[in-house]
Protein backbone atom coordinates (compact mmCIF):
# COMPACT_ATOMS: atom_id res chain seq x y z
CA UNK A 1 0.00 0.00 0.00
CA UNK A 2 1.17 3.97 -1.30
CA UNK A 3 0.20 6.44 0.09
CA UNK A 4 0.85 10.29 0.77
CA UNK A 5 0.64 10.52 4.55
CA UNK A 6 0.36 14.60 5.79
CA UNK A 7 1.72 13.45 9.13
CA UNK A 8 3.89 10.26 8.71
CA UNK A 9 2.46 7.44 10.94
CA UNK A 10 4.20 5.33 13.88
CA UNK A 11 4.93 1.87 13.02
CA UNK A 12 1.73 0.37 14.77
CA UNK A 13 -0.78 3.26 12.88
CA UNK A 14 0.88 1.61 9.62
CA UNK A 15 0.40 -1.89 10.95
CA UNK A 16 -3.49 -0.69 11.94
CA UNK A 17 -4.11 0.92 8.41
CA UNK A 18 -2.78 -1.96 6.32
CA UNK A 19 -4.71 -4.66 7.55
CA UNK A 20 -8.16 -2.59 7.28
CA UNK A 21 -7.57 -0.04 4.23
CA UNK A 22 -10.00 -1.56 2.33
CA UNK A 23 -11.57 -3.70 4.57
CA UNK A 24 -15.62 -3.17 4.67
CA UNK A 25 -16.11 -3.61 8.88
CA UNK A 26 -12.48 -3.16 10.95
CA UNK A 27 -12.49 -2.16 14.61
CA UNK A 28 -9.30 0.23 16.01
CA UNK A 29 -8.95 -1.07 19.27
CA UNK A 30 -5.52 1.42 20.70
CA UNK A 31 -5.42 2.52 24.09
CA UNK A 32 -5.68 5.94 24.40
CA UNK A 33 -2.49 7.88 23.06
CA UNK A 34 -1.97 5.36 20.77
CA UNK A 35 -3.48 7.97 17.49
CA UNK A 36 -6.29 5.68 16.62
CA UNK A 37 -7.70 9.20 15.04
CA UNK A 38 -4.99 9.78 13.00
CA UNK A 39 -5.40 6.01 11.64
CA UNK A 40 -9.32 6.52 10.64
CA UNK A 41 -8.28 9.91 8.77
CA UNK A 42 -5.62 8.29 6.83
CA UNK A 43 -7.75 5.47 6.06
CA UNK A 44 -10.62 7.85 5.08
CA UNK A 45 -8.34 9.62 2.53
CA UNK A 46 -7.48 6.20 1.19
CA UNK A 47 -11.10 5.59 0.55
CA UNK A 48 -11.22 8.58 -1.46
CA UNK A 49 -8.15 8.56 -3.34
CA UNK A 50 -8.78 4.99 -4.60
CA UNK A 51 -11.93 4.18 -4.57
CA UNK A 52 -13.65 7.84 -4.94
CA UNK A 53 -15.38 7.64 -1.62
CA UNK A 54 -16.64 11.12 -0.94
CA UNK A 55 -18.89 11.00 2.67
CA UNK A 56 -18.12 10.50 5.71
CA UNK A 57 -20.32 10.50 9.32
CA UNK A 58 -18.16 10.76 12.10
CA UNK A 59 -20.04 9.66 15.16
CA UNK A 60 -18.04 10.99 19.11
CA UNK A 61 -19.41 11.92 22.41
CA UNK A 62 -20.83 15.23 22.89
CA UNK A 63 -17.63 16.69 24.35
CA UNK A 64 -15.07 14.76 21.78
CA UNK A 65 -16.93 15.38 18.62
CA UNK A 66 -16.09 18.46 17.50
CA UNK A 67 -12.11 17.88 18.33
CA UNK A 68 -12.42 16.39 15.42
CA UNK A 69 -12.92 19.47 13.28
CA UNK A 70 -10.84 21.61 15.48
CA UNK A 71 -7.74 18.99 15.72
CA UNK A 72 -7.69 15.48 14.27
CA UNK A 73 -8.69 16.63 10.53
CA UNK A 74 -7.28 19.70 10.10
CA UNK A 75 -3.37 17.62 11.45
CA UNK A 76 -3.78 14.80 9.18
CA UNK A 77 -6.25 15.12 6.41
CA UNK A 78 -3.45 15.56 3.14
CA UNK A 79 -3.74 19.09 1.92
CA UNK A 80 -4.78 18.27 -1.38
CA UNK A 81 -7.96 16.73 -0.54
CA UNK A 82 -10.15 19.36 -1.28
CA UNK A 83 -12.77 18.91 1.60
CA UNK A 84 -16.18 20.61 3.56
CA UNK A 85 -16.19 19.24 7.63
CA UNK A 86 -20.13 19.70 8.57
CA UNK A 87 -20.43 20.04 12.45
CA UNK A 88 -24.47 19.02 13.36
CA UNK A 89 -26.21 21.04 15.67
CA UNK A 90 -29.78 20.36 17.07
CA UNK A 91 -30.44 24.14 16.94
CA UNK A 92 -28.71 25.86 14.60
CA UNK A 93 -28.46 29.56 13.98
CA UNK A 94 -30.01 30.80 10.10
CA UNK A 95 -25.53 30.48 9.31
CA UNK A 96 -25.26 27.20 10.41
CA UNK A 97 -28.46 25.69 8.92
CA UNK A 98 -27.60 27.20 5.78
CA UNK A 99 -24.26 25.50 6.02
CA UNK A 100 -26.02 22.20 6.51
CA UNK A 101 -28.17 22.35 4.18
CA UNK A 102 -25.91 23.39 1.46
CA UNK A 103 -24.09 20.11 2.52
CA UNK A 104 -26.83 17.71 1.45
CA UNK A 105 -26.06 19.12 -2.04
CA UNK A 106 -22.37 19.52 -2.26
CA UNK A 107 -20.40 16.79 -4.57
CA UNK A 108 -17.44 16.47 -5.33
CA UNK A 109 -15.71 16.92 -2.19
CA UNK A 110 -14.80 14.79 0.41
CA UNK A 111 -18.10 15.40 2.69
CA UNK A 112 -17.26 14.91 6.74
CA UNK A 113 -20.19 14.99 8.67
CA UNK A 114 -19.72 15.29 12.40
CA UNK A 115 -22.43 13.96 14.77
CA UNK A 116 -22.17 13.45 18.80
CA UNK A 117 -23.90 9.98 19.57
CA UNK A 118 -26.46 11.41 22.07
CA UNK A 119 -28.06 12.53 19.44
CA UNK A 120 -29.20 9.96 17.71
CA UNK A 121 -31.66 9.15 20.12
CA UNK A 122 -33.74 11.76 18.63
CA UNK A 123 -35.18 11.70 15.43
CA UNK A 124 -34.37 14.67 14.18
CA UNK A 125 -30.58 13.95 13.78
CA UNK A 126 -31.64 10.53 12.02
CA UNK A 127 -34.13 12.65 9.33
CA UNK A 128 -30.54 14.88 8.53
CA UNK A 129 -28.23 12.20 8.13
CA UNK A 130 -30.42 9.65 5.84
CA UNK A 131 -30.79 12.82 3.69
CA UNK A 132 -26.74 13.65 3.83
CA UNK A 133 -26.10 10.05 2.50
CA UNK A 134 -28.42 9.26 0.92
CA UNK A 135 -27.43 8.28 -2.84
CA UNK A 136 -23.66 7.70 -2.28
CA UNK A 137 -21.39 5.55 -0.83
CA UNK A 138 -20.41 6.27 2.79
CA UNK A 139 -17.95 5.75 5.20
CA UNK A 140 -19.65 5.85 9.19
CA UNK A 141 -17.01 5.48 12.26
CA UNK A 142 -18.32 5.59 15.91
CA UNK A 143 -15.17 6.73 17.29
CA UNK A 144 -15.46 5.69 21.52
CA UNK A 145 -17.53 2.94 20.55
CA UNK A 146 -18.31 1.61 24.10
CA UNK A 147 -21.17 4.85 24.04
CA UNK A 148 -23.07 1.63 22.02
CA UNK A 149 -22.51 -1.16 24.15
CA UNK A 150 -26.01 -1.13 25.51
CA UNK A 151 -28.06 -3.21 22.52
CA UNK A 152 -31.48 -1.76 24.12
CA UNK A 153 -30.47 1.89 23.71
CA UNK A 154 -32.50 3.98 21.28
CA UNK A 155 -28.67 5.47 19.75
CA UNK A 156 -27.35 1.62 19.42
CA UNK A 157 -30.50 0.79 17.44
CA UNK A 158 -30.90 3.82 15.78
CA UNK A 159 -26.62 3.59 14.77
CA UNK A 160 -26.89 -0.70 14.09
CA UNK A 161 -29.50 0.51 11.82
CA UNK A 162 -27.82 3.02 9.80
CA UNK A 163 -24.36 0.74 9.81
CA UNK A 164 -26.09 -1.50 6.94
CA UNK A 165 -26.38 1.25 4.69
CA UNK A 166 -22.98 2.32 4.95
CA UNK A 167 -20.29 1.01 2.41
CA UNK A 168 -17.67 0.65 5.05
CA UNK A 169 -17.82 0.66 8.89
CA UNK A 170 -15.17 1.53 11.77
CA UNK A 171 -15.34 1.54 15.57
CA UNK A 172 -12.88 3.54 17.39
CA UNK A 173 -12.01 3.09 21.14
CA UNK A 174 -8.91 1.94 23.53
CA UNK A 175 -11.17 -0.13 26.17
CA UNK A 176 -13.87 -2.13 23.94
CA UNK A 177 -14.44 -3.88 27.08
CA UNK A 178 -15.32 -1.56 30.21
CA UNK A 179 -17.51 -3.51 32.12
CA UNK A 180 -17.74 -7.41 30.69
CA UNK A 181 -17.36 -9.45 27.75
CA UNK A 182 -21.16 -8.68 26.91
CA UNK A 183 -20.02 -4.85 25.61
CA UNK A 184 -19.03 -6.13 22.86
CA UNK A 185 -21.68 -7.76 20.80
CA UNK A 186 -23.60 -4.16 19.92
CA UNK A 187 -20.20 -2.69 18.72
CA UNK A 188 -19.65 -5.77 16.26
CA UNK A 189 -23.02 -6.27 15.69
CA UNK A 190 -22.81 -2.36 14.71
CA UNK A 191 -20.49 -3.58 11.96
CA UNK A 192 -22.03 -6.89 10.96
CA UNK A 193 -23.54 -9.54 13.88
CA UNK A 194 -22.15 -12.04 11.44
CA UNK A 195 -18.84 -11.11 12.49
CA UNK A 196 -19.18 -12.75 15.86
CA UNK A 197 -21.22 -15.74 14.19
CA UNK A 198 -24.37 -14.84 16.03
CA UNK A 199 -27.82 -13.63 15.28
CA UNK A 200 -28.98 -12.00 18.59
CA UNK A 201 -27.14 -11.23 22.15
CA UNK A 202 -28.96 -13.95 23.79
CA UNK A 203 -27.01 -16.32 21.43
CA UNK A 204 -24.21 -14.40 22.17
CA UNK A 205 -24.69 -14.62 25.90
CA UNK A 206 -25.61 -17.99 26.23
CA UNK A 207 -22.02 -18.83 24.83
CA UNK A 208 -19.53 -16.47 26.57
CA UNK A 209 -21.25 -15.96 29.64
CA UNK A 210 -22.43 -18.00 32.99
CA UNK A 211 -25.91 -17.12 34.47
CA UNK A 212 -28.06 -18.12 36.88
CA UNK A 213 -31.35 -17.45 38.06
CA UNK A 214 -32.13 -15.02 40.80
CA UNK A 215 -35.24 -13.73 42.23
CA UNK A 216 -36.38 -10.61 43.29
CA UNK A 217 -39.76 -10.89 45.05
CA UNK A 218 -42.20 -12.43 42.67
CA UNK A 219 -40.10 -11.85 39.53
CA UNK A 220 -36.77 -13.87 38.48
CA UNK A 221 -34.33 -12.95 35.88
CA UNK A 222 -31.23 -14.22 35.01
CA UNK A 223 -28.19 -13.06 36.00
CA UNK A 224 -24.30 -13.08 35.00
CA UNK A 225 -21.97 -14.68 37.59
CA UNK A 226 -19.09 -15.55 35.16
CA UNK A 227 -17.46 -16.39 31.64
CA UNK A 228 -16.60 -18.70 29.36
CA UNK A 229 -14.92 -19.78 25.68
CA UNK A 230 -13.20 -16.06 25.93
CA UNK A 231 -9.68 -17.65 24.27
CA UNK A 232 -12.35 -18.59 21.02
CA UNK A 233 -14.07 -15.05 21.53
CA UNK A 234 -10.54 -13.39 21.62
CA UNK A 235 -9.57 -14.94 18.50
CA UNK A 236 -12.81 -14.31 16.49
CA UNK A 237 -12.12 -10.62 17.37
CA UNK A 238 -8.45 -10.86 15.92
CA UNK A 239 -10.12 -11.53 12.74
CA UNK A 240 -11.64 -7.55 12.20
CA UNK A 241 -9.90 -5.46 14.61
CA UNK A 242 -6.60 -4.25 15.93
CA UNK A 243 -5.68 -3.93 19.11
CA UNK A 244 -2.86 -2.61 20.75
CA UNK A 245 -1.82 -0.68 24.30
CA UNK A 246 0.59 1.95 24.78
CA UNK A 247 3.28 0.11 26.36
CA UNK A 248 3.20 -2.21 23.41
CA UNK A 249 3.30 0.83 20.67
CA UNK A 250 5.19 3.84 22.24
CA UNK A 251 8.16 5.08 24.42
CA UNK A 252 5.83 7.08 26.57
CA UNK A 253 7.44 8.48 29.98
CA UNK A 254 6.18 7.27 33.18
CA UNK A 255 3.44 7.56 35.25
CA UNK A 256 3.52 8.61 38.94
CA UNK A 257 1.08 8.30 40.91
CA UNK A 258 1.03 9.64 44.66
CA UNK A 259 -1.88 10.51 47.07
CA UNK A 260 -2.39 14.00 49.64
CA UNK A 261 -4.03 13.26 52.70
CA UNK A 262 -7.09 16.40 53.52
CA UNK A 263 -8.26 16.30 57.68
CA UNK A 264 -11.75 16.28 58.00
CA UNK A 265 -13.26 19.16 59.32
CA UNK A 266 -15.69 18.54 62.67
CA UNK A 267 -18.56 19.08 60.73
CA UNK A 268 -17.73 16.71 58.24
CA UNK A 269 -16.88 14.00 60.61
CA UNK A 270 -19.99 14.89 62.20
CA UNK A 271 -22.12 14.48 58.77
CA UNK A 272 -19.89 11.92 57.47
CA UNK A 273 -21.01 9.40 60.52
CA UNK A 274 -24.66 10.23 60.39
CA UNK A 275 -24.10 9.15 56.68
CA UNK A 276 -22.14 6.28 57.58
CA UNK A 277 -24.37 5.12 59.86
CA UNK A 278 -27.54 5.34 57.32
CA UNK A 279 -25.71 3.92 55.03
CA UNK A 280 -24.96 0.93 57.30
CA UNK A 281 -28.59 0.46 58.13
CA UNK A 282 -29.71 0.50 54.17
CA UNK A 283 -27.00 -2.37 53.74
CA UNK A 284 -28.50 -4.23 56.63
CA UNK A 285 -31.74 -4.05 56.53
CA UNK A 286 -32.28 -7.47 55.28
CA UNK A 287 -32.99 -6.59 52.13
CA UNK A 288 -31.77 -7.23 48.25
CA UNK A 289 -29.61 -4.03 47.91
CA UNK A 290 -29.84 -2.91 43.89
CA UNK A 291 -26.33 -1.38 42.56
CA UNK A 292 -27.69 1.91 42.37
CA UNK A 293 -28.53 2.03 45.74
CA UNK A 294 -25.17 0.84 47.36
CA UNK A 295 -23.82 3.61 44.95
CA UNK A 296 -26.31 6.38 45.75
CA UNK A 297 -25.04 5.47 49.42
CA UNK A 298 -21.21 6.10 48.75
CA UNK A 299 -21.96 9.08 46.36
CA UNK A 300 -23.23 10.91 49.05
CA UNK A 301 -20.27 10.16 51.61
CA UNK A 302 -18.28 11.55 48.64
CA UNK A 303 -19.85 14.98 48.66
CA UNK A 304 -19.32 15.29 52.35
CA UNK A 305 -15.94 14.50 51.35
CA UNK A 306 -15.69 17.15 49.25
CA UNK A 307 -17.64 19.65 51.65
CA UNK A 308 -20.70 19.86 50.48
CA UNK A 309 -24.64 17.70 50.76
CA UNK A 310 -27.15 17.53 48.97
CA UNK A 311 -30.30 17.30 51.08
CA UNK A 312 -33.41 15.15 50.86
CA UNK A 313 -35.62 18.17 50.11
CA UNK A 314 -32.53 19.00 47.28
CA UNK A 315 -31.33 22.09 48.97
CA UNK A 316 -27.34 22.02 48.75
CA UNK A 317 -25.88 22.06 52.14
CA UNK A 318 -22.33 23.37 52.18
CA UNK A 319 -20.13 22.07 55.15
CA UNK A 320 -16.76 23.37 56.15
CA UNK A 321 -13.78 21.59 54.22
CA UNK A 322 -9.71 21.37 54.18
CA UNK A 323 -10.03 20.02 51.04
CA UNK A 324 -9.71 22.98 48.42
CA UNK A 325 -6.43 24.39 51.45
CA UNK A 326 -5.15 20.74 50.32
CA UNK A 327 -5.45 21.25 46.28
CA UNK A 328 -3.71 24.79 46.49
CA UNK A 329 -0.76 23.21 49.10
CA UNK A 330 -0.53 20.64 46.32
CA UNK A 331 -0.35 22.86 43.31
CA UNK A 332 2.15 25.08 44.90
CA UNK A 333 4.49 21.97 45.23
CA UNK A 334 3.79 21.84 41.24
CA UNK A 335 5.78 23.15 38.31
CA UNK A 336 4.25 23.76 34.81
CA UNK A 337 0.27 23.34 34.14
CA UNK A 338 -2.17 20.87 35.50
CA UNK A 339 -5.17 19.35 35.32
CA UNK A 340 -7.99 19.07 37.93
CA UNK A 341 -10.25 16.67 37.40
CA UNK A 342 -13.91 16.41 40.10
CA UNK A 343 -17.05 14.71 39.56
CA UNK A 344 -19.16 17.76 40.97
CA UNK A 345 -20.18 20.60 39.65
CA UNK A 346 -19.91 22.31 42.91
CA UNK A 347 -16.42 21.19 43.21
CA UNK A 348 -15.40 22.66 39.79
CA UNK A 349 -16.72 26.12 40.32
CA UNK A 350 -15.09 26.25 44.01
CA UNK A 351 -12.31 25.15 42.24
CA UNK A 352 -11.77 28.10 39.52
CA UNK A 353 -12.78 30.64 42.42
CA UNK A 354 -9.99 29.50 44.23
CA UNK A 355 -7.61 28.87 41.68
CA UNK A 356 -8.57 32.44 40.25
CA UNK A 357 -8.18 34.15 43.49
CA UNK A 358 -4.60 32.46 43.92
CA UNK A 359 -3.10 33.09 40.81
CA UNK A 360 -5.56 35.43 38.79
CA UNK A 361 -8.32 34.64 36.61
CA UNK A 362 -6.28 34.28 33.29
CA UNK A 363 -4.82 31.34 34.80
CA UNK A 364 -7.37 28.91 34.97
CA UNK A 365 -10.27 27.36 32.49
CA UNK A 366 -13.08 25.27 33.31
CA UNK A 367 -14.83 22.21 31.14
CA UNK A 368 -17.87 20.62 32.05
CA UNK A 369 -21.85 20.60 31.83
CA UNK A 370 -22.18 23.84 31.86
CA UNK A 371 -19.44 25.31 29.61
CA UNK A 372 -20.41 25.91 25.88
CA UNK A 373 -18.92 24.54 22.41
CA UNK A 374 -17.46 27.69 21.76
CA UNK A 375 -16.23 28.16 25.33
CA UNK A 376 -14.62 24.32 25.38
CA UNK A 377 -12.68 25.06 21.91
CA UNK A 378 -11.12 28.00 24.38
CA UNK A 379 -10.72 26.33 27.17
CA UNK A 380 -8.69 23.72 25.49
CA UNK A 381 -6.86 26.28 23.02
CA UNK A 382 -5.81 28.21 26.00
CA UNK A 383 -4.21 25.89 28.50
CA UNK A 384 -3.00 23.29 25.56
CA UNK A 385 -1.26 26.16 23.63
CA UNK A 386 -1.55 29.73 25.36
CA UNK A 387 -1.49 31.01 28.99
CA UNK A 388 -4.06 29.06 31.42
CA UNK A 389 -2.03 27.28 33.66
CA UNK A 390 -5.18 25.20 35.37
CA UNK A 391 -7.50 22.99 33.23
CA UNK A 392 -10.36 22.49 35.48
CA UNK A 393 -13.00 19.37 34.28
CA UNK A 394 -15.56 17.00 34.93
CA UNK A 395 -13.89 13.95 33.85
CA UNK A 396 -17.33 12.85 31.77
CA UNK A 397 -17.36 15.65 29.92
CA UNK A 398 -13.99 16.41 29.50
CA UNK A 399 -12.32 12.85 29.97
CA UNK A 400 -13.05 11.96 26.26
CA UNK A 401 -10.93 12.56 22.86
CA UNK A 402 -8.94 15.57 23.85
CA UNK A 403 -5.29 16.33 24.03
CA UNK A 404 -3.85 18.15 27.01
CA UNK A 405 -0.04 16.92 26.42
CA UNK A 406 1.02 20.49 28.09
CA UNK A 407 -0.06 19.49 31.13
CA UNK A 408 2.72 17.20 33.67
CA UNK A 409 0.75 17.02 36.54
CA UNK A 410 -2.79 16.07 37.32
CA UNK A 411 -5.01 16.00 40.38
CA UNK A 412 -7.58 13.83 41.26
CA UNK A 413 -10.30 16.22 43.63
CA UNK A 414 -12.89 13.53 43.49
CA UNK A 415 -12.88 10.90 41.69
CA UNK A 416 -15.74 9.12 39.39
CA UNK A 417 -16.35 5.73 40.34
CA UNK A 418 -16.24 4.16 36.65
CA UNK A 419 -13.17 2.82 35.89
CA UNK A 420 -13.39 4.06 31.98
CA UNK A 421 -13.67 7.16 32.89
CA UNK A 422 -10.94 7.20 35.18
CA UNK A 423 -8.19 5.55 32.53
CA UNK A 424 -9.65 7.84 29.53
CA UNK A 425 -9.21 11.03 31.66
CA UNK A 426 -5.27 10.12 32.71
CA UNK A 427 -5.00 9.81 29.41
CA UNK A 428 -5.55 13.10 28.35
CA UNK A 429 -1.85 14.03 28.80
CA UNK A 430 -0.34 10.91 28.85
CA UNK A 431 -0.30 10.58 25.13
CA UNK A 432 1.53 10.73 21.65
CA UNK A 433 3.62 14.36 22.43
CA UNK A 434 4.23 14.07 25.93
CA UNK A 435 7.66 13.91 26.42
CA UNK A 436 7.67 13.81 30.63
CA UNK A 437 6.42 11.64 32.86
CA UNK A 438 3.17 12.20 34.29
CA UNK A 439 2.24 12.85 38.69
CA UNK A 440 -0.93 11.96 39.32
CA UNK A 441 -2.40 13.02 42.53
CA UNK A 442 -5.27 11.78 44.51
CA UNK A 443 -6.37 14.20 47.23
CA UNK A 444 -7.47 11.09 49.69
CA UNK A 445 -9.13 11.17 53.74
CA UNK A 446 -7.76 8.34 55.54
CA UNK A 447 -10.01 5.63 56.42
CA UNK A 448 -12.43 7.01 54.36
CA UNK A 449 -14.41 5.95 51.03
CA UNK A 450 -11.90 8.04 49.36
CA UNK A 451 -9.11 4.94 50.28
CA UNK A 452 -11.25 2.52 48.83
CA UNK A 453 -12.38 4.32 45.72
CA UNK A 454 -8.37 5.11 44.66
CA UNK A 455 -7.08 1.54 45.39
CA UNK A 456 -10.31 0.29 43.78
CA UNK A 457 -9.48 2.36 40.32
CA UNK A 458 -5.89 1.72 40.37
CA UNK A 459 -6.60 -2.15 40.70
CA UNK A 460 -8.37 -1.69 37.32
CA UNK A 461 -11.86 -2.45 39.32
CA UNK A 462 -14.83 -0.92 38.36
CA UNK A 463 -17.53 0.36 41.09
CA UNK A 464 -19.88 1.28 39.28
CA UNK A 465 -19.94 -2.15 37.72
CA UNK A 466 -20.58 -3.84 40.73
CA UNK A 467 -22.89 -4.75 43.39
CA UNK A 468 -20.68 -4.08 46.36
CA UNK A 469 -22.43 -6.15 48.94
CA UNK A 470 -20.27 -7.16 51.96
CA UNK A 471 -17.69 -5.10 50.21
CA UNK A 472 -19.13 -2.00 51.08
CA UNK A 473 -19.95 -3.12 54.49
CA UNK A 474 -16.02 -3.35 55.24
CA UNK A 475 -15.72 0.02 53.53
CA UNK A 476 -18.17 1.11 55.86
CA UNK A 477 -16.90 -0.26 59.10
CA UNK A 478 -13.64 2.30 59.89
CA UNK A 479 -14.20 6.07 60.57
CA UNK A 480 -12.40 9.07 59.04
CA UNK A 481 -10.41 11.60 61.56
Amino acid sequence: MQFDFKTKPYEHQLVALQRSYDKTNYGYFMEMGCGKSKVLIDNLAWLHVNKGLDTAIIIAPKGVYRNWQISEIPAHLPEDIEHEVYVWNPNPNKAEAKRLKAGIEERGKLRILLVNVEGFATQKVKKFVDLFVRGTPFLLAIDESTTIKNPKAKRTKALVALGKSASFRRILTGSPVTKSPMDLYSQCEFMDKRLLGFDSYFSFQGRYAITRTQRMGSHSFQQIVGYRNLDELSSRLETFSYRVTKEEALDLPDKIYTTREVSLTDDQHRHYMSLKEAAIAVLEDGELVSAPAVMTQLLRLQQVLCGHLMSDDGELVEIPTNRLSALLATVEEMDGKVIIWSRFRYDIKAIVATLAKAYGSDSVVSYFGDTSDEDRQTAVRRFQFEDARFFVANPQTAGYGLTLTAATNVIYYANDFNLETRIQSEDRCHRIGQKKSVTYVDLVTRNSIDEHIVRTLRAKIDLSAKTLGEEARKWLQVSPR
